[in-house]
């Protein structure tokens, strides 16, 4: 039929597009108008793009919270460790070399499990945040110190649960892992201190963990040793973070990471199925009813398809 065109309707946003002469079109009683009841917007595609990241990057995290513990001369058990209530000077230069002392009350940043509010884990504790990740330490010196309690569980139950600690030393005293009983602490990074409160103070770092630990970067030069200072800053911060990163592929993180991220995926699936059914109108009965929709809905059941008169359908 001379003349004929043929109209498009686009399924997403309901845009009529431009109608084009079809002159190979000969039967009018076969063309179908298809009208929308609603709009319905394509939140479909952008949400499921949105949830498939969102458990892409669930691992990817800004912020940390490390250990610090005190070690004086000649202590070896984990008792004396958690005991140290006075902080030397050199270790109160160490700390302020870490990052600021913040007051914990009302603190707005990262508060790595600490208590903001009633003051149970202590006044204050040490902050930094290195290029936009917000690092807490727990400083085994400034958490509550319980009189009579040799375990000091104060102090344990927030670095025992840390994965990464610091251990500050004054004078060289063998530190052995397994001095700290904890399921979760898997690598240390061991500061001893050289001529503190000077102008040349230095630090010897070293670096244990447990065997399942894969290698993690930077390597220690030799010697390891390094000048109070922004360079120093840069590697303990990278050290440390990569420290994590990197006993998160241990055993007993690895177990743990694979049921979560079984966990999350199946999640995942059971949202964009039931969110897929109700975009596309084809959910059961009891979906239906459950949503207080029994006519249906969706996308599909969102358009009429009328096969009219041939008066009706005629297209001009």
């Amino acid at each position: 039929m001379a003349g004929a065109t043929r109209r498009f309707m686009a399924a997403w946003v309901g845009e009529i597009l431009t109608p084009v002469p079809s002159p190979t079109l000969q039967d009018t009683s076969s063309c179908y108008i298809i009208t929308p009841q609603r709009e319905q917007p394509p939140t479909l595609p952008i949400r499921a793009s949105r949830l498939i990241v969102t458990f892409d990057e669930h691992v990817i995290s800004n912020n940390f919270k490390f250990g610090v513990i005190y070690q004086r001369f000649g202590q070896t058990s984990e008792e004396e460790l958690f005991g140290n209530s006075e902080e030397s000077p050199a270790f109160v230069e160490f700390l302020e070399f870490l990052g600021e002392k913040i007051e914990l009350h009302n603190f707005k940043g990262f508060r790595g499990g600490l208590d903001v509010t009633h003051g149970q884990t202590g006044t204050e504790s040490v902050y930094c945040n290195y290029r936009n990740k917000e690092v807490m330490f727990h400083v085994s010196t400034k958490l509550p110190y319980t009189e009579g309690d040799t375990q000091q569980l104060q102090r344990k139950r927030h670095i025992g649960n840390d994965i990464v600690a610091i251990v500050f030393q004054e004078e060289n005293t063998p530190f052995v892992p397994d001095m700290i009983a904890s399921n979760f602490l898997h690598a240390y990074v061991v500061v001893q201190v050289v001529s503190p409160c000077s102008d040349n103070v230095v630090y010897k770092v070293s670096v244990t963990a447990r065997d399942d630990v894969p290698f993690f970067g930077p390597a220690l030069p030799n010697p390891a040793m390094f000048k109070k200072g922004p360079e120093f800053h840069e590697f303990l911060f990278t050290k440390l973070i990569n420290a994590e990163y990197a006993c998160y592929k241990a055993e007993k993180f690895a177990k743990l990471e694979e049921r979560t991220r079984s966990a999350l995926l199946e999640t995942l699936y059971e949202e964009l199925h039931v969110n897929s059914q109700a975009i596309m109108g084809v959910g059961g009965e009891d979906d239906k009813l459950e949503n207080g929709n029994a006519g249906g809905g969706g996308f599909f059941e969102s358009f009429k398809v009328n096969r009219e008169s041939d008066a009706q359908t005629a297209l001009p």
